[in-house]
Order: structure tokens, then C-alpha cells, then sequence
């Protein structure tokens, strides 16, 4: 996750910098190239900090062009657009006329409802504390820019099956050092622990390993429910 603070609306052309490659760390985790055409949403996004959290933090360091590291850079790539570019036109990473998400095995959403509530909202839906169906796309990523000042990392923990249904086991990542806001307006202040959520995933994809379809399964509440404990 590219922090929202750290974008500027007006600066929403052009390629990702070096720095949100993971490059200066000595490996490329992320290699998106957007279109000429593509228009960022809330400005060009940096992943420098949250690349730094991941480095740091991660769990597994899998070999180069192992499933597990094609499965990563394939994720953090559609992270970049599922997050950041509005027009599902420019995206490249998911087969818009075939694309389903689901969580939990609960009703899928398609592309375009993905790109109008975000995948936070998405993926949380209405929990006890907090409420996607109450707070933006752009609500959403500032709650959780402010709940993880230093990035909310990603990784692939291990791929139990290869192409075209991918399955694999998934950890989010940070320091909960920033402020939780709930559904309500009561804040939580972190207190620096690293907070972790882990879940699967499987992923249909085609032969070019464009995403046809997503079914997350994971606990909602163990997302929200350490950020107000």
C-alpha cells in the first residue's frame, strides 16, 4: 500500500520511480509499467516506505522465479492498479470482462465494483468496528495510511498450486504504530507491535497470467478487531 498522504493529485502521469521496484533493496518486487494513458488516481503512488517495511519484516525470501516470487510480484503488480488507477480500462493485470473477486465464498463483485468501493471496502465489508459501505475509496486508504504510517507490507507465504488455479497462503504486514479511526469515530493509537493477518487465496488465471478471478478466504474481524484491542 502507497500511502495517501504521501501522493499528489496533480503529479498523476507517468512510470513508478525506481524506489517502488524494490530495487534499491537488491531485488524487484514490483515491475508494473503503466499505459501512456493511464491516469493515477489520487497521484502517482511510492511504495518506497512500504518497501522498506517489507524487507525488513518479511518472513520468506523465495528464489527468483519460483512460484512463490511470480505469485508476489503478480499481486503487489495488481495491488498497483486495484488501488491507484480508476479507469478499469487502463488495467492490465485482471481480464475485465471475465473478472470476479470473492470473500469467503460470499456474493463476487466485478471489476468495475472493485474499482468504485476499493479493495479494502471490498475485502472488509461490515465488520463490528469498522464499515465499508459507510466510508469512500479515498476514506478507506487514508484510515489505513493513518493506521499504518510505515506502510501495510504484502507477502506470498507459499503457492500450493500452479497455473491456471493458483493457491496460496498470504501475510499483511506493519508496525501498528499509527491511529485506527472506527466506524464510529473512536481513535486506537498503536502501540508499535507488528500486526499480522494471515489468509489464502485462489487465483484463476489464464495463460498469460492475467487475473480472471479471486477468492480470498480470511477473518475480517482479525483484520479490525487487534487495531482496537
Amino acid at each position: 500500500m502507497a500511502l495517501a498522504h504521501e501522493m499528489n493529485k496533480a503529479d498523476n502521469k507517468g512510470p513508478l520511480s525506481e524506489e517502488s521496484s524494490g530495487s534499491p533493496f537488491g531485488e524487484m518486487i514490483r515491475d508494473y509499467k503503466p499505459l501512456p494513458e493511464t491516469i493515477w488516481r489520487f497521484g502517482k503512488p511510492n511504495y518506497a516506505r512500504v518497501n522498506k517495511t517489507y524487507f525488513q519484516h518479511r518472513s520468506k525470501v523465495h528464489k527468483e522465479g519460483s512460484l512463490e516470487a511470480v505469485v508476489s510480484k503478480i499481486v503487489k503488480n495488481w495491488e498497483v492498479e486495484s488501488h491507484h488507477i480508476a479507469d478499469i480500462h487502463q488495467w492490465q493485470t485482471m481480464d475485465i470482462s471475465a473478472f470476479k473477486a470473492a470473500v469467503n465464498g460470499g456474493c463476487p463483485c466485478n471489476a468495475q465494483l472493485m474499482a468504485d468501493v476499493g479493495p479494502y471496502n471490498m475485502l472488509l465489508g461490515e465488520t463490528k468496528d469498522y464499515s465499508g459501505g459507510s466510508q469512500s475509496f479515498e476514506q478507506s486508504n487514508k484510515t489505513f495510511s493513518a493506521t499504518f504510517p510505515e506502510g501495510f507490507a504484502w507477502e506470498c507465504l507459499e503457492v500450493f498450486s500452479g497455473p491456471p488455479n493458483v493457491l496460496f497462503k498470504w501475510r499483511h504486514f506493519a508496525p501498528y504504530s499509527g491511529t485506527f479511526t472506527d466506524k464510529n469515530g473512536k481513535q486506537y493509537k498503536g502501540n508499535g507491535e507488528m500486526f499480522n493477518l494471515i489468509g489464502l487465496c485462489l487465483a484463476k488465471v489464464n495463460e498469460k497470467l492475467i487475473i480472471e478471478s479471486l477468492d480470498i478466504y480470511y477473518n475480517p474481524e482479525g483484520m479490525i478487531k487487534p487495531l482496537v484491542s
